[in-house]
């Protein structure tokens, strides 16, 4: 029996993995057919100052991710396929974009905060470091100097936050899905709003940041709104059918390393 649920556990990741991949290829040249619509903060947006600063706080997030991969995997083999499986997630969910007007940049999901309940912040910051370099260098959405600072937002703000108001959500008594359907809603309006004010920051209108804040965060609101109640209901699914059928692939962060339930979590079941 074990070995009939592993060879059907094995068989669904690699046709999960298949489907993610030629729809990422669908997806680039769907792209590439039409007019490009760049994401994330754009190329040359910010000043050199701003973007090194960002890069060095991004930084300080990204070395103890890859350390923590590198001592997940040694101790379980397993951890490959989810750490793919969550940066194929990230990639894929963060290509979706839709202009907003005079912020200079796009709204799009993020994915990270199901990344950070899937394999931990950390590591879901890696995966979207992975991510935006690829979508950076082949699809022109962020750029270059400006990936620390996308990195920060997307990958450090939206993996923290996820996790963090998932475990209060769960701590307070929330189900499965709402808990999940709050990490991702506020996850990814916590990212816009880190967006928003790395540009009030980096590109000011002499108006002063809060007013600059103010105006780029309202701004992304008509678009991102929609989009963050999808995500949050997309991880919220995610979410509670990872705890019915295979509660062990969610993050735990106290214990021995790898994907097992959530202290709160296993408290509850």
């Amino acid at each position: 029996k074990e070995v009939v649920e592993s060879m059907s556990i094995k068989g669904f990741k690699r046709k999960f993995l298949t489907a993610l991949f030629f729809f990422s290829c669908t997806w680039v040249l769907w792209q590439t057919a039409g007019p490009a619509m760049a994401m994330h903060i754009s190329e040359g947006i910010l000043p050199a100052k701003w973007s090194a600063f960002w890069l060095v706080v991004a930084l300080a997030f990204l070395f103890p991710g890859v350390l923590a991969i590198y001592r997940s995997i040694k101790e379980d083999r397993a951890m490959a396929p989810r750490l793919a499986l969550a940066g194929a997630l990230v990639f894929v969910i963060s290509l979706i974009p839709i202009p907003v007007p005079i912020s200079g940049t796009c709204s799009h999901p993020c994915g990270t905060p199901l990344a950070a309940l899937m394999i931990g912040p950390l590591m879901s910051t890696v995966m979207a470091s992975i991510a935006l370099l690829l979508q950076a260098l082949l699809l022109a959405h962020g750029g270059l100097t400006t990936w620390g600072a996308n990195l920060f937002s997307m990958g450090v703000v939206g993996s923290l936050a996820g996790l963090a108001v998932y475990r209060l959500s769960r701590r307070w008594g929330a189900g499965h899905f709402l808990s999940g359907f709050l990490a991702g809603f506020t996850g990814d309006i916590l990212v816009y709003f880190t967006t928003a004010l790395q540009l009030a920051s980096g590109v000011p209108s002499g108006r002063g940041l809060p007013s600059d804040l103010a105006r780029i965060f309202i701004a992304f609101l008509p678009t991102q709104l929609p989009l963050a109640v999808l995500e949050g209901m997309f991880t919220g699914g995610v979410v509670a059918a990872l705890a019915r059928s295979r509660p062990e692939v969610l993050f735990q962060l106290k214990g021995p390393r790898g994907n097992r339930l959530p202290g709160v979590l296993a408290k509850r079941r």
